[in-house]
């Protein structure tokens, strides 16, 4: 058959992948950019991320990436291109502003530039200024854009009060409606994600839900005494954890005042695992409530998030009372329902749809922390019906939300896309 392709066999698929977070960094984004990308290798696929050099979320770029404007690093069979950005902690709107507007410029500059040849691009948002670079990447490859949008861009900031009315919010929105436009397919992680989208005009055979997910096998069911308790001198006590982002959305000061309420309880102990832009006042607030029962931990390394689950009896994702709120599904959710642990939800709306159709714990109402103290009594109280509701779970995402079915379904929608372009 000569030199050419043999018949039937399909050609690697060149995917660039672009994501302003990626490991070490912490958080969602990083997390499922990294796991996606790695999926994809496995299945085949180049992959190519331009993500930027760590500094999420203190603002402090390692050593090692402060000298130079771009960095070429392969990590699990994917090649990395790590690009300049102008390093903000997460907090402070002129400052990050400049962190995102950096990234979208240094993305395009010198990250796509390196690249090399590419069959489709995909951008993930938020901030969607990555949609922006995704979009231009995509124009000046020739080849088809993909769009990810995590959390609806920019109402999210707008709804926490970082942006209000005015141009610049309107201009944001006129761009995101322009990306939308333009992308071949709009891949979101809820399904009210799409009836949002269709709401607003977008063309709803365009939109596609690949939720997040976990890996079974890395979030998995561990050894509560794993030497975290030990370190911590947490003994046998009933650990209340809270693993992940300290942000504006996140409402924390409910479970501040939740364990204000608790304290007499000296068998109860919350755990704060992370950092983000109201770490540093809630651990000032916590001082000034001299609260007996919080230990704030910081940022820990990913491969250790498993065992401080582990650690947990009961782990919480809050989020504040915002109608934009119950449109999400936070990846934290699966991973926590993967060790096995129950989750008491603060969360309204697909959230809370999905552990209860799970029966996977606990939902109490967004910034109330009476129920949420109510709440941590019962799986105090009750054990059995804490190890009942970990192992429902554990199953339920096996079913459902499995990172590697999810990464199949995905890698499938991206190699369609391709071959409708060629």
């Amino acid at each position: 058959m000569g030199h050419g392709r043999r018949q039937g066999v399909l050609p690697k698929m060149r995917v660039l992948f672009i994501s302003q977070y990626f490991p070490p960094e912490m958080g969602a984004p990083a997390a499922r950019t990294y796991e996606l990308a790695r999926r994809w290798v496995q299945l085949g696929a180049e992959v190519t991320v331009v993500t930027a050099v760590p500094n999420h979320p203190t603002g402090v770029v390692p050593e090692r990436y402060r000298r130079g404007r771009l960095f070429e690093e392969h990590l699990d069979g994917i090649r990395v291109l790590r690009t300049w950005i102008y390093p903000a902690a997460n907090r402070g709107f002129w400052r990050r502003s400049l962190n995102y507007v950096s990234f979208m410029c240094s993305s395009l500059c010198f990250g796509v530039r390196r690249a090399g040849p590419v069959d489709i691009v995909i951008a993930t948002s938020p901030q969607f200024l990555v949609g922006l670079s995704g979009w231009v990447a995509s124009r000046w490859r020739g080849v088809p854009f993909v769009f990810e949008v995590r959390d609806l861009w920019p109402d999210s900031i707008a709804a926490l009060g970082v942006l209000r009315e005015g141009l610049l919010l309107r201009t944001l929105q006129r761009l995101e409606m322009l990306l939308y436009r333009q992308a071949v397919r709009i891949v979101g992680v809820a399904h009210s994600t799409k009836t949002e989208l269709v709401r607003r005009g977008v063309e709803p055979e365009k939109i596609v839900i690949i939720p997040n997910g976990a890996d079974s096998e890395v979030f998995r069911d561990l050894e509560k005494f794993n030497g975290i308790r030990e370190n911590l001198d947490l003994g046998r006590k009933f650990v209340v954890s809270y693993i992940g982002t300290h942000g504006l959305a996140h409402g924390l000061d409910t479970v501040l005042d939740c364990a204000d309420r608790l304290r007499q309880l000296p068998d109860i102990a919350f755990l704060f695992v992370g950092d983000g832009a109201e770490r540093e006042r809630l651990v000032e607030r916590a001082g000034e409530l001299a609260l007996p029962n919080v230990h704030f931990l910081g940022v820990q390394p990913r491969e250790r998030i498993p065992y401080y689950l582990a650690t947990s009896d009961v782990s919480l994702v809050p989020l504040r009372r915002k109608e934009l709120f119950q449109k999400v599904l936070p990846s934290k959710l699966f991973e926590i329902m993967g060790c096995s642990r129950p989750v008491i939800l603060g969360v309204e709306g697909e959230a809370q749809i999905a552990v209860e159709r799970a029966e996977a714990g606990l939902c109490v109402a967004p910034e109330d922390p009476q129920q949420l103290a109510e709440a941590i009594l019962t799986l105090f109280q009750d054990p059995a019906l804490a190890d009942r509701l970990g192992r429902n779970g554990r199953s339920y995402v096996r079913r459902h939300y499995c990172r590697d079915r999810l990464a199949g379904a995905y890698f499938a929608l991206l190699r369609q896309v391709v071959a409708e372009n060629r």
